[in-house]
């Protein structure tokens, strides 16, 4: 069958039509790895979004569960130049995967000129659909997506110290396990966490996760997290960071086709190191909008945005990229350590080398 991804530009890209027979529309973006995709479908932050891969060929190496970073496919439509269809050595083909999650495919697209479009314009709304149809009405952008993807219920996982709560906006796998890792127990709330039921649990610290959307939809909750910021050291990630950064005064904007890839170079303004780093975002906090209080610790090199901030007084830090990569480079496996270093030593943990 062939499939038409449409543009709200007016563009249109032919392809052929694999998997779930529907139309769907949402944000169209660009993802830049080689490699990683098991992750990136699963990533929470790609919730309800259309995703174009710019490697040529994807699904080589199959789908295996312990890659997955949540338990569905999070993006409404996956757009490739090539699909692997070919012998695998072990786990299920993505073809496969993407049919038992009920997520069509549009694979002989040309990924290239999409992109470029992408680049040129901006993220736009699209759609996918077999080919010959009308398109449906254009529906505006969806911000509001943290509700669709946090946890349903408190969970707590791990035993030993220091207890860390996970603040749930669309935590990725291994995020958690990155701090499990550590000998951290830690439990998971919805992003609808009262303080109160914080208090209940004799936390040594939070982390603020990723997750999908605009963190101005968040703004009637950031009175809440500059309190639990104030009482518990804390990282933020990703989106985390952009709602602890605006919980203390900052603003956010819109990045015209934001950063999605693993190979992002970043600066620590205090070492002036320059590594790479694993990124998923559309926004940013605006450099210009920083508080008295809140101090640049990680600068994107390519742009000059804002990649990570630290409270002048308070203990939080927060970061922009994902320090637990997956996909992407492990050099910033150290964010959790230095965020565990904010902790009051006798509830610390011994860390990996």
């Amino acid at each position: 069958m062939k499939g038409t991804l449409s543009l709200s530009n007016g563009q249109s890209f032919q392809g052929i039509w694999k998997g779930a027979a529907k139309d769907v529309q949402g944000e169209i973006v660009f993802f830049t790895g080689m490699t990683g995709y098991e992750e990136v479908l699963t990533d929470p932050s790609y919730h309800g979004q259309i995703i174009v891969f710019s490697y040529p060929l994807m699904g080589q190496y199959g789908i295996q569960t312990a890659h997955l970073e949540s338990e569905s496919i999070q993006p409404a439509g996956i757009i490739v130049t090539e699909l692997y269809e070919g012998a695998l050595e072990k786990g299920i083909s993505l073809f496969d995967f993407a049919l038992q999650h009920n997520v069509p495919i549009m694979s002989g697209v040309d990924t290239r000129s999409v992109i470029q479009t992408i680049r040129e314009d901006g993220t736009m709304q699209a759609v996918m659909q077999l080919e010959g149809k009308p398109l449906p009405a254009w529906k505006p952008i969806r911000t509001f997506l943290v509700p669709h993807v946090t946890a349903k219920a408190i969970t707590t996982h791990g035993d030993d110290s220091p207890h860390i709560g996970l603040i749930d906006f669309g935590y990725k796998k291994s995020i958690l396990q990155a701090l499990l890792d550590r000998g951290c127990k830690v439990t998971v709330f919805p992003y609808t966490v009262t303080t109160d039921e914080l208090s209940d649990y004799q936390l040594d610290g939070l982390l603020f996760s990723n997750g999908p959307g605009d963190p101005a939809s968040l703004e009637h909750k950031l009175a809440d997290y500059k309190k639990w910021a104030t009482t518990y050291p804390s990282l933020g990630i990703c989106l985390g960071h952009q709602l602890l950064a605006s919980a203390f005064g900052a603003s956010t904007e819109k990045l015209p086709f934001g950063h999605r890839g693993a190979n992002h170079p970043v600066m620590n303004m205090k070492t002036n190191r320059v590594s790479m780093s694993s990124q998923n975002h559309s926004y940013v906090v605006k450099k210009d909008s920083l508080p008295d209080s809140l101090s640049v610790l990680y600068q994107n090199v390519n742009d000059g945005s804002i990649e990570g901030v630290q409270h002048n007084e308070l203990p939080f830090i927060t970061v922009q990229f994902h320090p637990e990569a997956s996909p992407g480079p492990a050099e910033h496996h150290e964010v959790f350590d230095t965020f565990f270093d904010l902790i009051p030593f006798e509830k610390k943990v011994s860390t990996h080398a």
